[in-house]
């Protein structure tokens, strides 16, 4: 029997990879991540200039090659572009992690009552958290059968795109100063992400290109202690998520330690979705 060298299994070196919504809580820790294990990262966020600069402070930290690209991804036009400065700057593209999501510019509309919600406000997050998914998963999936070399395609979903959010703990929840809760628009749109992910691993399993889901549980992301509380005591663990610990799940997928895995939603949730 051949020794395997299991360590290496986990290593990113001279892989290129395209993470969206790179700037944001968890995607920077993300492109942090693959950079470690020595992946050539791509930050794709909407503003290029922030995106660029953040690709440097990697590049001077990890000894990587990086870019930075401002990108809609509700867009097919500026997905393309996209695709096509990635590949222009760093080569073929074998890691994509689709992770971009709406970050509502209007709160009071985006938090709004189920019955009082507005038709235009669900179609904007949607054309961000399930047609941007389509958009670049079509573009990058189209480059990665192209190439020949096969891929591993991973996307952010929620842990309220696979079960229903307890409105209890929202009472006296704050975010960021706000009265918050899940709204369902964003729990269809993720479970959307695990129904696409889904689909695409069996699509193009025959490519060698593998697709799965992380589903994060909730994130210390500037919730008051009170919404802390209330969502600790719904969890095994007993407290909610860092956003480092979702990015060893992240490398795993990413990597050939993951190699006959595809069409998984992992869910890094504390223990939530086993009560």
């Amino acid at each position: 029997m051949n020794k395997l060298d299991f360590p290496m299994l986990f290593s990113l070196k001279d892989k290129n990879a395209i993470v969206t919504g790179g700037l944001g809580i968890l995607g920077k820790r993300f492109c942090a991540g693959l950079a470690a294990y020595g992946a050539n990262v791509a930050v794709v966020d909407l503003d290029e200039k922030l995106a660029s600069a953040y690709a440097r402070q990697l590049t001077e930290e990890y000894n990587v090659k990086t870019v930075g690209v401002g990108c809609d991804i509700s867009s097919p036009a500026s997905v393309a572009q996209m695709v096509q400065e990635v590949v222009s700057g760093l080569g073929a593209i074998t890691i994509l992690h689709n992770n971009a999501a709406s970050k509502s510019d209007n709160l009071e509309a985006f938090f709004a009552p189920f019955e009082d919600y507005s038709l235009d406000e669900w179609r904007k997050i949607m054309a961000v958290n399930i047609d941007g998914m389509f958009l670049v998963a079509q573009a990058v999936g189209k480059h990665m059968v192209k190439s020949g070399r096969g891929g591993s395609i991973i996307q952010t979903a929620s842990i309220y795109g696979v079960l229903a959010p307890d409105n209890r703990i929202y009472e006296g929840s704050l975010y960021l100063g706000k009265q918050i809760n899940t709204p369902a628009v964003y729990s269809a749109s993720k479970a959307a992400v695990i129904g696409l992910t889904r689909y695409l691993a069996t699509y193009w399993a025959d490519k060698g290109i593998r697709v799965n889901s992380i589903t994060p549980g909730g994130v210390e992301s500037g919730q008051n202690e009170e919404f802390k509380r209330r969502y600790s005591a719904r969890i095994p663990l007993g407290r909610m998520a860092k956003a480092d610990e979702m990015v060893g799940t992240l490398l795993y997928l990413a990597s050939d330690a993951s190699s006959y895995i595809t069409g998984q939603n992992i869910l890094v949730d504390g223990g939530l979705s086993a009560w």
